[in-house]
C-alpha cells in the first residue's frame, strides 16, 4: 500500500506501483522499484499502525481514511467504532456456533470410548464418561459461549 504525496500533503490514497507507471509512461521502471526510487516520484509505502484494544463483540476498527506522516513514515490509524445491534447479535451467534461446534466435535470423537466393545480399562471408560458430561453440562457454565481455553474439560 502507497501513498502519492505532493508538497508534502497526501494527493492520492491509496496509490500503487501500477498507477506509478501508467502516470509516468514515458519512464522506463525497473521491475523491483526501490523505495529510493519511488521517493523520488513522492510515492511512499504506508504502513498500519499497532492497532488499539477495541472490545471485539461491540466495536470494529474503522480506518483514519488517509495516513499521517509519524516519525518519518506514513501511517495509517484505526480507531474502534460501536457495532450496531444487529452486528453484535451476529456476533454472538457466531461464537454460539464455534462453541457448540467444538463441543459437539469433542462428543462425537470420543464416542468410541463409550462403546461395548471399547478396549479401554472400566476406570478410563468412567474417566470418558466424565469427560463428556463435563462437555454436555458446558451450556450451563457462567461464561457459556464465552469460553477461555481453561473453562474446557480436558480429556483424560
Amino acid at each position: 500500500m502507497y501513498v502519492k504525496i505532493v508538497n508534502n500533503a497526501v494527493e492520492v490514497f491509496p496509490y500503487s506501483i501500477k498507477q506509478l507507471i501508467k502516470d509516468n509512461p514515458n519512464v522506463s521502471f525497473p521491475s523491483s522499484i526501490s523505495d529510493e526510487l519511488l521517493e523520488s516520484y513522492g510515492v511512499f509505502p504506508v504502513v498500519n499502525d499497532a492497532p488499539p484494544t477495541y472490545d471485539e463483540r461491540t466495536q470494529h476498527l474503522t480506518n483514519s481514511g488517509s495516513p499521517v506522516l509519524r516519525n518519518g513514515t506514513w501511517t495509517m490509524t484505526s480507531t474502534p467504532v460501536q457495532k450496531s445491534a444487529e452486528s453484535i447479535a451476529s456476533f454472538d451467534e457466531n461464537v454460539l456456533y464455534g462453541a457448540t461446534l467444538h463441543r459437539d466435535s469433542s462428543l462425537i470423537q470420543s464416542d468410541w470410548t463409550q462403546m461395548n466393545d471399547s478396549p479401554l480399562a472400566n476406570e478410563v471408560k468412567t474417566a470418558w464418561a466424565t469427560y463428556r458430561q463435563a462437555l454436555r453440562d458446558l451450556t450451563e457454565h457462567e461464561n457459556w459461549p464465552n469460553l477461555a481455553d481453561d473453562d474446557w474439560p480436558v480429556e483424560p
